[in-house]
């Protein structure tokens, strides 16, 4: 059976969260298309998951008692995909062919082509039924492990959502946990003011109280900053005591910043999706790569793997 792997220091934790931030970027410059804001306010979030939470296995992808994630925000996908090579799923290098046509790494994850990809998503606002789906299958089963869904604060728009939501408590799947990523910019909105942008960006949930809702359907929730680490782990040290005790699903309400971690793209929905030139490029590299040109990829792995 897989196992969570030992929680590696603070810094390397940091470091790693830089590079994947660094190849979220790099990669979607060299396609020439591909989404940078989410993926940006994830990337710890989903570091802190694969680098100690989930109990997993690069070299058994299919292992029937692995951790389940659903990345529910599919667009989002090069985050996950630069995680999951930095974890040894597949080599580093292969990020180059993201969004291409006979690519394992297209645009939106395929579980039929990508090791470590667990369910295909894209169509917003289904990832969490897939989950409650998988959880209940594991009951079933009488399997061991935990389902993990992120979900995009734009896609609670959906109603879908709220229906796997209310199904989760009612089943009492203790073995379910979900990220809200709540970067509080998505890429289209309501129409605006006259005379403002075409739309209003912001986040549609910003006039309720969203942890309150959660509460109101049955689920245990952890509001943290989804930026620190040591919040992160905070939250998943709580997930694992509720599902101990029985306590039905649990959601981590994050607050993070879209684009987070480069200066240009922090804090503005033009950069949801976008392109960097190489004077951008050249400024990322030097904000988010502190080790000596080039990076010793290898060695970085080296050092994922022992994580």
């Amino acid at each position: 059976m897989t196992e969570r792997s030992e929680r590696p220091p603070l810094g390397e934790l940091e470091r790693l969260a830089r590079l994947v931030r660094w190849h979220v970027l790099n990669t979607v410059a060299q396609s020439k298309a591909g989404h940078i804001g989410g993926p940006l306010s994830m990337t710890d979030l989903l570091v802190a998951l694969y680098f100690s939470e989930l109990s997993i296995d690069p070299a058994r992808p299919d292992d029937p008692d692995r951790d389940r994630f659903v990345l529910s925000k599919g667009h989002s996908a090069i985050g996950l995909y630069s995680v999951l090579a930095l974890r040894g799923y597949f080599p580093v290098d292969e990020l180059s062919s993201f969004d291409h046509g006979d690519s394992r790494l297209q645009g939106h994850p395929d579980m039929r082509l990508t090791p470590g990809v667990d369910v295909s998503s894209g169509s917003l606002g289904q990832g969490l039924s897939a989950g409650v789906g998988i959880a209940l299958g594991a009951r079933a089963r009488q399997q061991p492990f935990h389902t993990w869904v992120v979900l995009g604060d734009g896609e609670l728009q959906e109603g879908m959502v709220w229906e796997a939501v209310n199904s989760a408590k009612r089943f009492g799947l203790s073995n379910l946990t979900a990220i809200v990523d709540l970067n509080g910019l998505q890429q289209y909105g309501w129409a605006a003011e006259a005379g403002r942008d075409r739309f209003d960006r912001s986040e549609p949930w910003g006039h309720a109280d969203l942890p309150m809702i959660f509460r109101g359907h049955g689920w245990n929730v952890i509001e943290i900053d989804g930026h620190s680490f040591e919040e992160i782990f905070g939250a998943f040290d709580r997930v694992r005591e509720a599902a101990s005790a029985g306590l039905g699903p649990s959601v981590i309400v994050a607050r993070t910043e879209k684009g987070h971690g480069i200066s240009f793209t922090r804090g503005t929905y033009k950069w949801h999706n976008g392109v960097a030139d190489d004077a951008q490029l050249a400024l990322a590299r030097a904000e988010l790569l502190t080790e000596p040109e080039p990076v010793a990829e290898a060695a970085l792995l080296t050092e994922g793997d022992r994580s």
